[in-house]
């Protein structure tokens, strides 16, 4: 069993050097990548592109990101928007990470 960072008292710069992307795969008919990773230990996917949508609704707000999932150190999802939220950051915990990768995550990849 993995020991997993004590999220609630890590610093937003703690928790951004605990990101980690695991794969980047580019859309071959489209702009944009399907990005997976782990941030404060837990797991997320995200389809980024490299400019805002046409139609801001479309994305989480400001983020360059339409479709997105976060899973908890349990594997439950705590976080899901495809164009609109399915399912707000259920706790505060996500609601932190998915702010973090909401302002930085376009940029890292696109710079």
């Amino acid at each position: 069993m993995t020991t997993q960072p004590n999220q609630p008292n890590m610093t937003n710069d703690d928790l951004l050097d605990s990101l980690v992307i695991t794969k980047v795969k580019a859309r071959t008919r489209a702009p944009g990548s399907w990005v997976d990773g782990t941030i404060g230990g837990d797991r997320f996917q995200a389809l980024v592109f490299p400019e805002p949508a046409s139609d801001p609704a479309f994305e989480i707000e400001g983020s360059n990101i339409s479709k997105f999932w976060l899973a908890d150190d349990e594997g439950r999802v705590v976080a899901d928007f495809d164009r609109g939220w399915n399912l707000t950051p259920a706790t505060e915990i996500a609601k932190r990470l998915t702010d973090l990768l909401a302002a930085g995550l376009a940029e890292t990849l696109y710079g």
